[in-house]
């Protein structure tokens, strides 16, 4: 079944290192939900089947009220097909998820949240310049789980200069404690143009280390996988049976619509690209036209972006699946760029199966580059 994603471009405050399209003023909010709400209508024609799974994120989809994110609904609702198990997620900040604020949710066909903790100390708080406090983090899951939301996600940033191994571990083992079944953990990266990239260049801050990344990365999988979850993609783990299933579709190449500035989609041969800019992206629509971009994907665009996203998961890279959908050719070579891989013991191939070792998730990203196939045009 297809999946919604619809991005919110509002957020309390500017992290540190997020460079993800937001604004701070909610001046324009009312007429980007309803420019929102017009574009899904325009869609209609993209998901012909069942809405598997509908993904607000942002930005902070949370800090919208009850009415904004009704009107959402209910226009993906009269515009759409949607199961009745589909998995419909938020993500929300700590600070957002009060108890008025859950009874409001409880009125929505919410099922799921996606909360972003990173992390349960202050210090690492006020440096990343999150809208939270550390007990907020904890006591919004308490809250939640009070509040019958069981499905919870919860994310945690590792790799920067103020995260010693210790304060690490105490991150882990709280996300463990408070018995949530899925956790998204990310290594710090310094995204060009962030407060983050600038403090650095100018000396002001430490530089992050990717020593430092690849050890707490290798902590943070020995610790979950203890505790009983599945590293089911790189930098997600789930109890079983509890894998994110707008996220996993992502990976596993099911078409899905992007609503809102900056939003992407795919229908299995192009990706749609929305600008990251809320006024244009109103502007457009306002004249009952797409802002989107069409990015036409070639069969070797295919080919690259199946690597990158099916090698990052548990279920792997099928090379039966890279015969059929691609070819002999793409087979031949690609079993070619295998070999020295396979002799780092970085990946395990097995029932034409293709996965990372324990030691290849570490560079994930480096093998998934060099099993692309770069044709010459």
């Amino acid at each position: 079944m297809s999946g919604i994603y619809i991005h919110i471009p509002f957020c309390k405050k500017a992290c540190h290192y997020c460079d993800f399209h937001f604004s701070t003023s909610f001046k324009y909010q009312t007429e980007m939900v309803d420019a929102i709400c017009r574009e899904i209508k325009m869609k209609q024609d993209r998901i012909s089947g069942q809405v598997g799974s509908i993904y607000l994120g942002g930005g902070t989809p949370s800090i919208l009220p009850e009415s904004a994110l009704q009107q959402i609904f209910d226009t993906i609702n009269h515009t759409f097909s949607v199961d009745a198990h589909a998995e419909i997620t938020i993500e929300a900040n700590p600070d957002d998820l009060t108890a008025e604020k859950l009874k409001t949710l409880k009125q929505l066909p919410v099922n799921r949240f996606s909360v972003g903790i990173q992390s349960f100390f202050d210090e690492d708080l006020i440096w990343m310049n999150r809208a939270h406090h550390a007990m907020e983090a904890e006591d919004c899951i308490k809250r939640s789980q009070d509040a019958g939301f069981e499905n919870l996600s919860l994310d945690l940033i590792y790799g920067y200069p103020l995260l010693s191994d210790s304060k690490w571990l105490d991150n882990i083992q709280k996300a463990i404690t408070l018995q949530v079944p899925h956790i998204s953990a990310y290594a710090l990266t310094v995204e060009p143009k962030t407060a983050l990239a600038h403090a650095i260049k100018n000396k002001k801050q430490a530089p992050v280390s990717d020593r430092q990344s690849a050890e707490q990365f290798v902590m943070l999988m020995n610790e979950l996988v203890t505790a009983g979850f599945e590293h089911y993609e790189i930098s997600n783990f789930a109890m079983p049976e509890h894998y994110a299933v707008h996220n996993t579709n992502y990976w596993r190449g099911i078409e899905y619509i992007g609503i809102g500035p900056s939003a992407h989609g795919f229908d299995g041969q192009n990706r749609y690209m929305n600008p990251a800019n809320n006024a244009q992206y109103m502007e457009v629509l306002a004249q009952k036209k797409l802002p989107e971009i069409v990015e036409e994907l070639s069969l070797n665009d295919r080919f690259n972006e199946y690597i990158m996203t099916s090698l990052r998961t548990m279920w792997g890279t099928d090379l039966k699946k890279i015969k059929s959908d691609f070819g002999q050719d793409f087979l031949e070579e690609t079993n070619h760029n295998l070999k020295a891989f396979e002799d780092k013991n970085w990946l395990i191939i097995q029932n034409d199966q293709i996965k990372l070792s324990e030691s290849g998730k570490l560079f994930a990203d480096h093998i998934a580059s060099e099993l692309f196939i770069v044709v010459n045009e």
